[in-house]
């Protein structure tokens, strides 16, 4: 079994605040890497590049009242996905 990790490997937050309790596998199964908001079906959403997916979830989580602009513009800055398993290179 896959270990889980603390934080989603392609957003950065922590694991135990996703509601769902992670994203899903093509097969269904939970993802032991990535929250549902970042990962549906197998497949990575809100956008193909770092660029795109910071602005999304900067919109996202203004959107849906889970922050203010300040701290939605903080909590994507590109420094906190650097060590991320998604934006590795």
């Amino acid at each position: 079994m896959e270990k889980k990790n603390k934080f989603c490997q392609s957003c950065g937050m922590p694991m135990s605040k996703d509601p769902q309790g992670g994203g899903t596998e093509k097969d269904g199964s939970k993802s032991a890497k990535f929250c549902h908001w970042c990962y549906k079906d197998g497949e990575f959403l809100g956008g193909d590049t770092l660029d795109e997916f910071r602005e999304n979830s900067r919109k996202g989580m203004i959107e849906n009242g889970d922050t203010n602009r300040f701290m939605a513009w903080l909590f994507t800055r590109k420094f906190i996905y650097k060590n991320l398993e998604r934006w590795k290179k």
